[in-house]
Parts: structure tokens; C-alpha cells; sequence
């Protein structure tokens, strides 16, 4: 299978998700503001937005998408569809994404933020917030994105996609409060964090409560009543929902 036809596939698999077509607009758009209005040394800015990047995802991932399960099934559903589905049925393509009510408003009050703060001290505020937010925060959310999906594909890999591929499995599988990166480079917040795990520590993690949805009983009513809400959303079918509420 040649190059193309392992990139293409995924790539129509990113932009069906209604998330990722706008991130693509919005790096578009940072990039002609910086390049028709900006100063050269304004495109350094893009490169300080990859990690800071990094930090937001990680920080997203492990502060809100992990937040202890609500007993309200409102709020439930809410963390469902933002990621509890995802470990809930982690081959799931359209789960595999954040959802556009998730990464639209963060994207905005990111770029007021940063713009905000940039006319305080320079007449380049709009091309720094576009350099900072929309070049390299909004690229590296793309790269998060298509790590991510890879890692959850039945793809031929390159070597780092592997790594990547690896390290999250055992977020999945092994312990859901580690290794909560995925971009390249990220396991280093992690460190950094307290939340990496060694390969001792992971042979005594194995155990039968990792493998589901963050620990919760498979047939837990918040579940069910969620699997069933949004069936029709994710396309799940109804043996599908029986299997994953069976202990």
C-alpha cells in the first residue's frame, strides 16, 4: 500500500468529523494574517503556541475529560460525549474527536485572550494572537487529532505513530489516570506532572478494572442511559450497547 492511500483514508476521516473543518479554516486564516500583516519575528510566536499547546491539551484532557463521574446524567452526558464515550468504545471513529461545542469556544476565548493581552504592549496584537493561537496552538491541535485517531486505527504506522500508539494504549488499558498525551513529545508534561508510569508500575496495573469506562461497572445505569441516548449519534447498534453493559 503506497503512501498515499494510507494518508488519504484518514485524512477524509478527520475532516468528516464536524470539528476539524473549522480548525483547518482557522489555521488558514492565522496563517494569511501573519504572513500580509505581521513582521517577520511575529511567526516565532507560532512556534511558543505548540507547546503551550500541549500544556492546554494535557491540561483539558486530564482536568475536565477525566473528571469524576457525575451522579446528575445531564452533566454525565456531557463528559460522555466529550470523552467518557471514547473509553467507552475507544474504536469508535466518531468518538475519537472532541466535538465542536469543545474546541470552537476554547479557540475563541484563546485568541481574545492572547489579543487582548498583545495590544496591552504591541500594535501587532492581531498577528501575534493569530501566530500564538491560530498557527501553532490550532496546528498542533490538528497534529493531537490525527495522532490520536491513528492510534486508534488498524493502520500500518510510521515509527512514531507506533511510540505514540503505544504510550496511549496504556492510558486506555492499563491506567486511565496516566499518560494522558498523545501529541509527540508530550509524555514529557506528563513527567513533568507526576502522571507517567514505568513498565513496573504498568505489571501491576493490569487489572480488570482499567479495561472499563474509567473504572465505572459496565451495565452502570449512568452508562446504559447514555449508550442509549446517543446511539443514533455514534452509530452504535444494539448489541453493541448489550456486549458493553455486560460485567
Amino acid at each position: 500500500m503506497s503512501k498515499n492511500q494510507q494518508f488519504l483514508p484518514r485524512w477524509r476521516i478527520m475532516l468528516s468529523h464536524n470539528s476539524i473543518p473549522p480548525m483547518v479554516v482557522a489555521l488558514c486564516a492565522g496563517v494569511l494574517i501573519v504572513a500580509f500583516s505581521g513582521p517577520w519575528w511575529v511567526w516565532l510566536f507560532a512556534l511558543l503556541g505548540v507547546p503551550l499547546q500541549m500544556l492546554n491539551e494535557y491540561s483539558l484532557h486530564r482536568h475536565i475529560f477525566h473528571l469524576p463521574p457525575p451522579s446528575e446524567q445531564w452533566k454525565f452526558d456531557i463528559l460522555y460525549q466529550a470523552h467518557y464515550g471514547h473509553h467507552d468504545f475507544p474504536t469508535n471513529i466518531p468518538l475519537f474527536f472532541a466535538p465542536a461545542w469543545v474546541t470552537l469556544p476554547i479557540l475563541v476565548i484563546n485568541f481574545a485572550l492572547v489579543w487582548g493581552i498583545a495590544s496591552l504592549v504591541s500594535m501587532h496584537a492581531l498577528p501575534i494572537a493569530a501566530a500564538l493561537v491560530m498557527v501553532g496552538g490550532v496546528g498542533t491541535f490538528l497534529g493531537y487529532e490525527w495522532f490520536h485517531m491513528t492510534a486508534h486505527l488498524p493502520v500500518r504506522k510510521t515509527w512514531i505513530e507506533r511510540h505514540v500508539a503505544g504510550l496511549h494504549a496504556q492510558h486506555h488499558f492499563r491506567d486511565f489516570d496516566r499518560w494522558f498525551h498523545v501529541s509527540p513529545g508530550g509524555h514529557v508534561i506528563d513527567r513533568m506532572m507526576g502522571t507517567a508510569i514505568n513498565r513496573d508500575a504498568l505489571r501491576s496495573k493490569q487489572r480488570i478494572e482499567f479495561i472499563k469506562t474509567l473504572g465505572l461497572e459496565p451495565d452502570d445505569a449512568r452508562l446504559v442511559a447514555a449508550r442509549v441516548k446517543f446511539a443514533g449519534k455514534y452509530g452504535l447498534h444494539s448489541d453493541e450497547i448489550i456486549d458493553a453493559a455486560k460485567t
